[in-house]
């Protein structure tokens, strides 16, 4: 297979079957904020070729501070967009497709899950994230999990492990209790943290009635309150971008790592 030259340190070390089989992996991630755009960075460097990210918000100028498609001269565009043109113009050749879009239990079936080789959920919201789990636990889906990322400080402290071996994180407690409340059984791995540290509300401005979001608007210049995501949440707490960013380079590294143990290098490679 004809390999792309921005990948030969990665083949040095990985071999080139597994960089073959990273261009032909189909890899969907659903949430590219703080973790999940850092996932999808790492993935088209380390050669993924096939891709699809899935978001419906757009930047705004509270993002700058941890999600790397976010920028101050961006605020206001489609996060998957500004992402995906970040991603090209690092490996042109690289399929991604941006759904600008949410998952839901209603656009579950628009993705097609099966149809990837691994699954990634950076997803915020809790009935989603959780809808998005059981289902790839029904369908014998790959999927890797991201729990928590906010109020935390020390990255040396993220864990991987099995979402019912997960423990101290607030996130990941809600969401086994609801995947024993539908009766789920299957099992997933999550990257999560059980360092706390109590978000400041003082100066807290987003999803208030000052808050910094751009407003989305329809064909007829109306508000779509809808999609601003900071206007439905009971709090919003801090965040940092090594945070966020480890958490998604851990995700990017279980695909990564998964692909090396099946596909090894000869011993002679």
């Amino acid at each position: 297979m004809s390999r792309h030259p921005a990948f030969h340190r990665t083949e040095l070390l990985l071999g080139s079957a597994a960089q073959d089989a990273l261009a032909t992996a189909r890899v969907i991630i659903f949430g590219i904020g703080g973790v999940g755009s850092w996932c999808a960075e790492a993935l088209v460097r380390s050669g993924v070729g096939h891709l699809t990210i899935v978001d419906n918000d757009v930047v705004c100028i509270t993002n700058v501070n941890r999600q790397l498609q976010a920028t101050s001269k961006n605020v206001g565009q489609s996060k998957v967009e500004a992402l995906k043109e970040r991603l090209l113009s690092i490996v042109p050749g690289a399929d991604v497709q941006a759904i600008e879009t949410v998952y839901t239990q209603t656009t579950r079936d628009s993705f097609d899950i099966q149809s990837y080789n691994y699954v990634i959920d950076a997803i915020d919201s809790l009935s989603h994230k959780v809808d998005l789990i059981a289902t790839a636990m029904e369908l014998n889906v790959t999927l890797y999990s991201a729990m928590g990322a906010a109020c935390k400080l020390d990255a040396s402290a993220i864990q991987v492990d099995s979402i019912w071996n997960s423990k101290g994180c607030k996130l990941a407690a809600f969401v086994r209790k609801r995947l024993r409340r539908y009766g789920v059984t299957g099992d997933c791995t999550c990257i999560y943290s059980e360092e706390f540290l109590p978000s400041g509300k003082a100066t807290a401005a987003c999803g208030s009635d000052k808050c910094f979001c751009p407003k989305k608007l329809d064909e007829n210049g109306n508000e779509i309150s809808s999609d601003i995501w900071c206007h439905t949440k009971a709090q919003i707490n801090g965040s940092l971008a090594h945070i966020t960013g480890a958490y998604g380079f851990h995700l990017a590294g279980l695909i990564i790592q998964d692909i090396y143990k099946k596909n090894p290098p000869p011993l002679a490679e």
